[in-house]
């Protein structure tokens, strides 16, 4: 099985302060069996700024050493860019970034229904979301 990680998952797994933190801890604990887990390079970027921003460098030196050795990175090409940028204008909502299209774009194309995430727009799109 492929999970999706999003950035909001990784980061409540990370800020023990994070309303989600302890889904987040229990969702990753309960993968006795580590599942493959996968994300984009957008992703981390948009993970290691938040992470950065909010809880400092220590927090992205563990991200990067601990966390994102255990992902699956697919590279976002041109084309993957382009065609989330497309959806993002199409669909002209403000609250959906274009950093989710392209996940949504990758996972439709990979076939991945599973992500884990907190971020609703995931389900609006007709993926699981875990928790």
């Amino acid at each position: 099985m492929i999970i999706f990680v999003d950035t909001p998952a990784l980061y409540a797994l990370l800020d023990a302060d994070d309303h989600n933190h302890e889904s987040a801890r229990a969702v990753w604990a309960s993968w006795l069996e580590q599942p493959l887990l996968m994300c984009t390079n957008y992703v981390i970027l948009e993970s290691m700024a938040l992470i950065q921003h909010r809880l400092g460098m220590d927090a992205v030196r563990s991200f990067q050493e601990e966390m994102v050795p255990l992902f699956d990175v697919h590279w976002i090409t041109p084309e993957l860019h382009a065609a989330a940028t497309s959806a993002l204008l199409a669909a002209g909502r403000r609250s959906i970034s274009l950093v989710d299209w392209t996940s949504f774009e990758v996972m439709r194309r990979l076939g991945i229904r599973d992500a884990f995430t907190f971020d609703r727009h995931f389900a609006e799109q007709g993926f699981a979301c875990l928790p």
